[in-house]
């Protein structure tokens, strides 16, 4: 049969051996697919399109395949960087994939989830948006000492498995705000009031974030802490009138303190140089005076071995050093008596004037007009004295 024959696609004429009518099958695949849904209308209802209507077996075919290539073409996706698509089939995990196009079965089988793992998200506990707008329910803390302060503090964080994120926890953001606030309220309770105001700050943030991110790990919520930041530590507002003069007072005792210790300072190391001298001039006196005594023990031994041998020449010695040293450390007048009159007057107090200006002469020559040699009046002494001695010896 040729193309162009009048009796192709014919329906009445269903014994030809010719190509099957379009009509016909259009109209048995509809059949077919009403007896799977249990549809039993007779097989002449005219299932579908009408008969009477040109290629409408062709344009619903047409437009069922373009809904099929639509819901194919839904499951493509295209994931950012810093993002994580989460596939889920029929809700229950299957993959996490990474940035760029990807795609997974149409829904209703498959779904995705898009989770932004490079997000720095805040919580704040204590405030919210401002400092001002406290939350005292949150900042207030004991501290170990049994004080209370006024704690507020923000944590930032970042997702590091997007599946924990999703499904482990069911609130994981109010779950970082109460670990973030049990975690800190242990620190705080573990140190002192002027520690956590004063000294402490960094410490505490450091504590705090290591404390929290085991909780969070514990937890298994798929979140790491990148920074946790203290924005104000201070009493309550209750209390601050008298924290205030408590600190004013603390502040005077550590600068009377420090003002004791300079003092201590100066005064103690000049002390102790002080008795250090003293106590070496006491040493070097004890020294002086035994090398003296044994001298002098020394001097006084061998004089009384040369006494022993000499008695007479010793005593003579003796005594003429004696006189000597007596005799250089006074004044003398020198009276020559032989061929003078012995009640010569003489101003004494006039001629220790005159040998006490230099270039003077000496008040021998002005005693008199012929006088006597220190040496021969020496001699004299030594022969009187020697006279003396011999007539008081037996």
């Amino acid at each position: 049969m040729a193309w162009n024959d009048p009796q192709w696609g014919n329906k009445g004429n269903r014994n030809n051996s010719g190509p099957p009518d379009l009509d016909e099958l259009w109209r048995r695949f509809n059949q077919r697919l009403g007896g799977m849904f249990g549809n039993r209308s007779p097989r002449g209802g005219g299932e579908g399109l009408p008969s009477n209507m040109p290629g409408g077996g062709n344009l619903i075919g047409l437009l069922i395949g373009a809904l099929v290539l639509i819901w194919i073409a839904s499951g493509f996706y295209i994931v950012d960087t810093g993002q994580r698509g989460v596939v889920l089939r029929f809700g229950k995990y299957v993959e996490t994939t990474e940035p760029g196009p990807r795609w997974h079965l149409p829904w209703p089988i498959e779904s995705r989830e898009m989770v932004n793992v490079d997000q720095v998200r805040t919580v704040e506990i204590g405030y919210r948006n401002n400092v001002r707008s406290k939350v005292l329910k949150e900042s207030l803390m004991l501290t170990d000492d049994e004080n209370i302060i006024d704690l507020q503090f923000a944590v930032q964080y970042i997702l590091k498995d997007p599946q924990d994120f999703l499904f482990i926890n069911r609130a994981p953001e109010d779950t970082v705000l109460q670990v973030a606030e049990t975690a800190m309220r242990e620190i705080v309770g573990k140190n002192k009031m002027d520690y956590v105001l004063y000294e402490g700050r960094a410490d505490i943030a450091a504590r705090a974030k290591l404390l929290m991110q085991q909780i969070l790990d514990r937890y298994k919520t798929g979140i790491s802490i990148s920074q946790v930041t203290l924005q104000n530590i201070q009493p309550p507002e209750q209390v601050q009138a008298a924290f205030d003069d408590a600190v004013k007072a603390g502040q005077d005792r550590e600068r009377l303190k420090n003002e004791a210790e300079a003092y201590s300072n100066d005064v103690v190391p000049r002390a102790r140089g002080l008795a250090s001298r003293l106590k070496e001039e006491a040493e070097g006196y004890k020294l002086a005076v035994i090398a003296n005594a044994q001298g002098e023990a020394s001097r006084f031994a061998q004089i009384l071995d040369e006494y022993q041998k000499a008695p007479q020449v010793t005593r003579q010695r003796l005594y003429l050093d004696t006189m000597q040293t007596v005799m250089n450390n006074s004044s003398k007048v020198l009276v020559d008596q032989k061929g003078g009159n012995s009640l010569l007057y003489l101003p004494l107090d006039k001629l220790q004037q005159i040998v006490g200006q230099p270039g003077s002469a000496g008040p021998e020559a002005l005693a008199s007009p012929t006088a006597t040699p220190p040496a021969a009046a020496g001699a004299r002494t030594r022969d009187g004295l020697g006279g003396r001695d011999r007539e008081e010896r037996p």
